[in-house]
């Protein structure tokens, strides 16, 4: 459940998205820039209309938006009347849409158990990297790269036409470039700025030291997602390290 209006305590009531954006390029920068602002006011259940609300998307920035949205809790593809028809199967590339949505439930037992914990201790889903490393200087200079929960942190791609982007890690990380759920690269970079490639269809990962991250086959939907058989991206430590979060979503 989420609204549009909202207020300062109605978290305790439902989600909030991000209000009527636009196709733009600026606008998936302030969505990004959005998440950890409205989790410091209660607000974990939000996202934005990936790829706009008004005007017109493209296909590329449609790609981005989605693959940051699958990191969102509410994660939809919505547009207003008289817009270009913005679903996934519309465009050229729907093989990498699929792709990417399907990494979303992949994430899902990653993303639900951090936001578990973030409501179980009055905590943060989104952080920006100041909040994380606040003897870094550098890191609140960043505010176009998010740590999702306590294991990862996303850099997404909001320029268009851009192939890759810059990045400043605080410290070495792990990075994951994922096409698919079973087709990524991995790779150690060690802290510092670093230009780091990304085609289209791929998202940017990083784990930290230390840290897993669960990964499940794809599903149809969160139902069908098969936790018995996760796999686990570590870095420097053994799956025993993660603290998943299961329940059956129905009872208490």
């Amino acid at each position: 459940m989420f609204s549009r209006s909202s207020y300062i305590g109605m978290h305790r009531y439902g989600g909030v998205w991000c209000g009527d954006n636009k196709s733009w390029w600026s606008h998936l920068l302030l969505n990004i820039q959005q998440m950890p602002a409205l989790n410091m006011c209660g607000f974990l259940y939000s996202g934005a209309d990936v790829g706009g609300f008004g005007a017109d998307v493209t296909e590329d920035l449609l790609m981005r938006w989605t693959e940051f949205g699958i990191f969102t809790p509410l994660f939809r593809n919505h547009s207003a009347e008289g817009t270009r028809r913005q679903e996934l199967y519309r465009f050229s590339d729907t093989e990498s849409f699929k792709n990417i949505v399907n990494l979303r439930y992949s994430f899902i037992p990653y993303l639900y158990s951090e936001f578990m914990k973030a409501v179980n201790s009055d905590g943060m889903l989104f952080t920006p990297p100041a909040f994380e490393y606040p003897d870094d200087d550098m890191a609140y200079e960043v505010e176009d790269q998010l740590f999702v929960g306590d294991s990862i942190m996303i850099a997404p791609v909001y320029r268009q036409n851009a192939t890759g982007r810059y990045v400043y890690l605080p410290e070495e990380m792990k990075l994951c470039r994922f096409r698919s759920y079973d087709d990524y690269d991995v790779e150690i970079i060690d802290r510092g700025h670093h230009y780091i490639s990304a085609a289209l269809n791929e998202v940017l990962v990083f784990i930290r030291k230390g840290h897993a991250f669960p990964i499940a086959a794809p599903a149809t939907r969160t139902e069908k997602i098969d936790y018995a058989s996760l796999k686990y991206e570590c870095f420097d430590c053994n799956p025993e390290a993660y603290n998943l979060f299961i329940d059956d979503g129905i009872s208490r």
